[in-house]
């Protein structure tokens, strides 16, 4: 491992994940050694209550290691070696729109899928643009690893218009699902597999999975998975275990029994039972709802707690042991590593018989001059299906964006399966147009 130490910006400093993400960072010093983090975000107030506390937080645990928190964009890009973003453009009071608006509808909500995803992609686009042009500017070697949501529809954005830049765009949810896995068969870890997978962003399947030794797991995880899904792995794993989530992991069961020969992303559960999650839904208290009221009040009152003690001394702080997937992706370039992760790649033939211009979630060979796809040959006819339609919203989605295109959005969303009709569309459609005043371009 070289010797050297390397310079980092939060692009989302004020996000409740942030905490995490930088104690993860000091926690693994000696695989990735960090000379300087840097907080970045447009919310200076809510930035200052996360950053305060880090800030007591590294001069208590890390002195050695630099610190900084800012709005300005070129204090914060410039003399960097990697951006980590995972920015939230309208934070959760937009995310709570775009889950009860379409429910008003018979329609799910929800804030990757479906109406909702599409709503939070449309503003997701010109922030994740912004940084990676601010991140070109003033550092023109670093690398932004992107893991902002909708991770499908932003990394189509990034292909259309920023095709050359040096992002990689890649997802927590599959990582966490090769846990799951790897705890119901008794393996310590998901780095104890070789997987082949397929799919789009919150839209895939494992096809075959083996151990390091080449046996063949995947009849053991069918075994789980017929009878309780990802839930058999829940124990082991600590990310997304409140009760919308542990329904999610159990319903995985039935998304898996509509294709028994592969393991599915337990976001198609949106996709192929709708109705199961609208009827399971309250409207007047989603998931945005319990985000605002569990996870941001906890984080940002162990915040203030912080701060009002001028110490974090049993602050109850964690590591995301989770999210070292991130440090792991950065290290890859850092020190050409050649370890496997799922990328959103375009395509390019590395899924055979799919469109070329597509956006696919792949595993792929990282290394500092980037990533190396791995093809994973010719796809079923089911999930082919399903992805035709579904890579042909992210695309109209992007269009819309670029074009400003109330046509093109409205097409976007008739296409999408979670919706019945064109005119259930339109009418979801003219209510999130008045939402997002301000954060959508304007449509015509």
């Amino acid at each position: 491992m070289s010797q050297n130490k390397f310079a980092v910006t939060v692009a989302g400093g004020g996000s409740t994940f942030t905490p995490g993400i930088a104690l993860m960072l000091l926690e693994e010093m000696d695989r990735f050694p960090v000379r300087k983090i840097t907080f970045y975000d447009n919310d200076a107030e809510r930035q200052a209550i996360v950053a305060k506390a880090c800030e007591i937080y590294f001069r208590e645990n890390a002195p050695e290691v630099e610190f900084a928190y800012t709005t300005d964009p070129e204090t914060a890009f410039t003399g960097i070696d990697f951006v980590l973003a995972h920015i939230r453009v309208g934070k959760y009071a937009m995310r709570e729109k775009d889950e009860k608006i379409p429910l008003k509808y018979g329609v799910l909500g929800q804030e990757t899928c479906g109406p909702g995803g599409i709503a939070y992609g449309m503003r997701s686009i010109g922030g994740v643009l912004e940084i990676l042009d601010y991140m070109e500017k003033y550092s023109p070697d670093a690398w932004m690893l992107n893991y902002s949501n909708p991770a499908a529809i932003v990394a189509e954005a990034t292909r259309r218009l920023r095709p050359d830049s040096k992002i990689l765009n890649i997802c927590d949810m599959p990582i966490d699902l090769e846990e799951k896995m790897a705890s119901m068969i008794g393996l310590k870890s998901r780095k104890e597999m070789q997987v082949g997978y397929y799919g789009l962003n919150h839209f895939g399947w494992w096809y075959k999975i083996h151990d390091k030794e080449g046996r063949d797991l995947m009849p053991e995880i069918r075994k789980h998975m017929a009878a309780n899904g990802f839930a058999d792995g829940i124990a082991e794993t600590n990310q997304h275990v409140d009760d919308s989530w542990k329904h999610t992991f159990q319903k995985a069961r039935d998304v898996y029994a509509v294709d028994p020969e592969t393991i599915p992303n337990t976001y198609l559960k949106y996709y192929l039972f709708p109705d199961y999650v609208v009827a399971e839904s309250n409207p007047d208290y989603t998931r945005a709802n319990e985000v605002m009221d569990g996870r941001e009040k906890n984080v940002f009152g162990a915040c203030r707690e912080i701060i009002e003690k001028g110490t974090s001394e049993g602050c109850g702080f964690e590591a995301d042991a989770h999210a070292t997937y991130i440090l792991d992706l950065a290290r890859a370039i850092a020190e050409n590593t050649l370890e496997r992760f799922l990328l959103i790649v375009p395509n390019e033939g590395a899924v055979e018989n799919f469109d070329r211009t597509a956006m696919v979630e792949i595993p792929c060979i990282v290394g500092s001059n980037g990533y190396e796809k791995i093809c994973q040959g010719s796809i079923p006819q089911f999930q082919k299906g399903l992805m035709e339609q579904q890579v042909s919203v992210e695309k109209l989605t992007v269009e819309a964006w670029i074009e400003g295109s109330y046509q093109k959005l409205w097409q976007a969303l008739t296409l999408s399966r979670t919706i019945p009709s064109a005119t259930i569309a339109k009418k979801i459609l003219d209510d999130l147009i008045e939402a997002n005043k301000g954060y959508w371009p304007e449509l015509s």
